[in-house]
């Protein structure tokens, strides 16, 4: 008995027409954000060669670039994370409210409200912070300076209300929305087997959570601190307007002596500023995006981590 072999088959194609269009849609605009990219390194790094010898007027009074860019990088830094203390429990807490706690019908309305946050322009904020958040928080600068002074964090005199706490603060309601939505996202996304088998073991909610959630969902809220930390670290405008900076470096979060920020020193000196002090400006600029970009990969590595661990 013979038997035939069935004709072959012609083989489809690896990949759709479409898929081809979209591929190298994605490559070439993957390819292009990496063009931008370097094309602003390389002018960042160009134009502040010449800033490396200013000194004394060009260098806004101080001896060398580095006195200069120093208090600028301490107060950025220190402004970020005062906002990331205090918008990321805020942020998880509000997410897990959204995804786990409140009915549907009410975490709906608090997931657009906390959406639109990220949608007003920063400039409010600061108009905000200035005209109406200063005046508030005085009193109780006042209170911790007298009951807590005894801390260098409050030593005060707590003579004004725009100080670097209340920069902190304002950029940490900045940094809320973008922190609350990922991480509600990722909370979200926990497999819903995982955890019933945790309730019918007998776990609490809150336990459940914690042995189901939280572990499911450490890189991807990694990621969105990180994301929050690059807005506080980036903001401009809401600092510019709510600080009273003296460029000096210190502990004292509610003292009238406050440090600056580079993206508050850039915005408010660049208009007025020519020659070397503008290639100083843009060395404060460079030093910023070298900062945020170790930020960003810092986090990117941070999740990668978690994503690993978690397999």
């Amino acid at each position: 008995m013979t038997t035939t072999e069935p004709p072959p088959t012609k083989a489809p194609p690896s990949t759709r027409r479409g898929d081809a269009i979209f591929a190298g849609i994605s490559q070439g605009a993957g390819l292009l954000i990496m063009l931008v990219l370097a094309g602003v390194a390389i002018f960042l790094v160009v134009q502040s060669v010449p800033a490396l010898e200013a000194s004394g007027n060009n260098a806004y009074g101080k001896d060398n670039i580095v006195l200069y860019v120093w208090p600028l990088l301490y107060g950025t830094v220190l402004a970020a994370i005062i906002a990331l203390v205090i918008a990321t429990p805020l942020a998880v807490g509000v997410a897990l409210i959204i995804s786990h706690y409140a009915p549907r019908r009410v975490a709906k309305p608090i997931g657009y409200l906390i959406d639109l946050l990220a949608a007003v322009p920063s400039v409010v904020y600061g108009l905000w912070g200035r005209q109406t958040f200063q005046d508030q928080v005085r009193p109780i600068y006042q209170w911790l300076a007298d009951n807590l002074g005894w801390i260098p964090l409050f030593k005060g005199p707590a003579t004004t209300g725009r100080t670097i706490l209340t920069a902190g603060i304002v950029l940490a309601v900045m940094a809320l929305p973008i922190i609350t939505a990922l991480c509600r996202e990722v909370f979200s996304q926990t497999p819903r087997m995982h955890e019933e088998a945790a309730l019918a073991l007998g776990a609490t909610r809150w336990e459940m959570i914690k042995l189901t959630v939280f572990p499911y969902s450490r890189s991807g809220v990694t990621s969105a601190v990180m994301l929050g930390l690059g807005r506080a670290l980036g903001e401009t405008m809401a600092v510019a307007m709510v600080l009273a900076a003296s460029g000096v470096i210190t502990i004292n979060l509610i003292s009238s002596q406050n440090p600056s920020t580079i993206a508050a020193s850039i915005a408010l000196n660049y208009s007025n500023a020519s020659g070397i002090k503008t290639n100083v400006l843009i060395f404060g600029g460079l030093v910023l995006f070298v900062v945020t970009f170790a930020v960003n990969f810092l986090g990117r590595y941070l999740a990668s981590r978690g994503v690993a661990k978690a397999k």
